[in-house]
């Protein structure tokens, strides 16, 4: 299956790390604020580290959207660790798909079975309102176009 806009978004539990701490997260817990998916192919990857790091660094404009985001790739907890720890942190937990679940209801993986870097917001309502499907090699999609896109929907 592959969502699509207006598409009742999956709910997922994965574990999870931010600042150091391990737990697991739901999409359901975040039901009432946009959440912004982040789909990227892995950990010490030299776009996926600049990708985090970007919105890590303007978290301050998607927080003034009441947006939050959920950085998801099929490395386990102690990649997710290592990963944020030689950055110094990122602004929201990274989360572990390791059997690549997540991947697969959101229609993310590649031909190959790769993970695309990709992006898709959900709204407060949980359904899907916006998706951007890359490739794994691809720029990612930047700050500026991402917050006009939450933008308008807030409209």
């Amino acid at each position: 299956m592959v969502v699509t806009r207006g598409d009742l978004a999956p709910d997922f539990v994965l574990p999870g790390v931010q600042d150091g701490l391990r737990r697991d997260h739901s999409l359901a817990e975040h039901r009432g604020r946009p959440v912004v998916l982040v789909f990227y192919p892995g950990d010490n990857t030299p776009v996926c580290t600049v990708q985090l790091n970007t919105y890590t660094s303007d978290l301050g404009r998607f927080d003034r959207l009441g947006v939050d985001i959920l950085a998801i790739s099929p490395q386990d907890l102690d990649s997710h660790e290592s990963f944020a720890r030689s950055e110094g942190g990122f602004g929201f937990p990274l989360l572990a798909d390791v059997d690549e679940v997540v991947a697969e209801a959101y229609g993310v993986l590649g031909p190959l079975g790769f993970y695309r870097r990709s992006i898709v917001v959900v709204d407060e309502a949980g359904r899907v309102s916006y998706v951007h499907r890359g490739h794994a090699a691809s720029n990612f999609l930047p700050t500026s176009e991402l917050v006009k896109v939450l933008d308008r929907q807030a409209s």
